[in-house]
């Protein structure tokens, strides 16, 4: 049985990427292989794919979630949306000195006003005065992640999005997709590669760190997905002939895998606080591409259960010695290691 600690690595402040690469596709990919690791090009994608494979892409898109504002009482505030409700309402992070009552208005980026309504777990339900994603476009700022030390300009908010981020809903991005510009999927094209969609709403959530030794006693934070039948049809054909099924990201992977408990992936919208951990068998998903994720993550315990433990102490160790850029803007690793399906 593993515990949080086995999960723990140091990681020189340098090597985490504060700025995205002038090109997307001209990242670094660290092949994860049953027989070693080699150093490639991202680009080097197209070469390790076959004709017939299947990549699975999460098309959702970041909202410019964060906001701050002032409460009826003069007292400053800092508003992060992690789900859109429906058109008015929403469920967000309140950060301020004082917690906010039921009925209180607060006004956000000296725009609008919203109504504190009740309490949600760590989450407020906010009502918006009209739409809400027109609202969140035209005055929210773009959230990026915590270990990046600069506040998001007209860059980053190109840089921040897939090129084919296509539903909002999301706080943070799918940030494997991030390394696909659209000269590397016209090539994947003509290779014959397949590739299919998912859409995950990748929550604040994402980044924080577990905190219990006994894993068991991890509360999962819980995201919206939704899978459609010609995903599942793109799913089951890849499989017929023998391809891999290959997700862009750990949040394509959770999906997927989410889908896929009863045995067989199942098209359908749901909320998944799916925990991924060393002995879990994959169900569709056979190989990841994915970028290097925070020591003591969630995220860090799926990529050793896909790719095994060992092999993933293994890759990053070989990755900080030479010197790879690691989270959200840096490089990639390719597991090619196949686990029981």
């Amino acid at each position: 049985m593993y515990t949080l600690s086995d999960f723990d690595f140091d990681l020189p402040q340098e090597l985490i990427a504060q700025t995205p690469l002038p090109e997307r596709s001209a990242s670094r990919l660290l092949q994860v292989k049953e027989d070693g690791l080699v150093d490639r090009a991202f680009a080097d994608i197209v070469a390790l794919l076959q004709p017939g494979d299947l990549l699975v892409f999460n098309d959702t898109r970041v909202l410019k979630a964060r906001f701050f504002g002032v409460k009826e009482t003069g007292g400053k505030v800092e508003v992060m949306v992690e789900r859109v409700l429906d058109a008015r309402n929403v469920h967000a992070q309140i950060r301020a000195s004082k917690s906010p009552l039921p009925g209180m208005k607060i006004r956000l980026a000296d725009a609008f006003d919203v109504i504190v309504g009740q309490r949600a777990g760590e989450f407020y339900e906010l009502q918006f005065p009209d739409d809400v994603f027109e609202l969140i476009d035209a005055h929210g700022r773009l959230p990026l992640p915590p270990y990046i030390e600069h506040d998001a300009d007209a860059f980053d908010e190109t840089r921040y999005q897939t090129v084919y981020a296509k539903h909002p809903g999301a706080v943070a991005a799918p940030t494997a997709g991030l390394h696909f510009d659209d000269a590397l999927l016209a090539m994947l094209k003509a290779k014959g590669v397949h590739f299919a969609y998912v859409t995950l709403h990748v929550g604040a959530g994402t980044f924080q760190p577990v905190r219990n030794e006994n894993l068991a006693e991890h509360i999962m934070h819980s995201e919206w997905y939704t899978i459609s039948q010609q995903t599942v049809d793109a799913v089951r054909a890849a499989q017929a002939v023998g391809r891999d099924v290959i997700a862009v990201g750990t949040t394509s992977l959770r999906a997927l895998e989410s889908a896929s408990q009863s045995g067989a992936l199942q098209a359908g919208s749901a909320d998944t606080q799916l925990f991924i951990t060393p002995g879990y068998t994959f169900k569709t998903v056979t190989r990841l591409i994915t970028n290097f994720h925070l020591p003591k993550s969630t995220l860090l315990m799926l990529v050793s259960a896909l790719a095994g433990y060992d092999t993933i102490r293994a890759a990053y160790a070989h990755a900080i010695a030479q010197r790879y850029r690691f989270f959200s803007y840096g490089d990639a690793m390719f597991l090619t290691t196949k686990r029981p399906c």
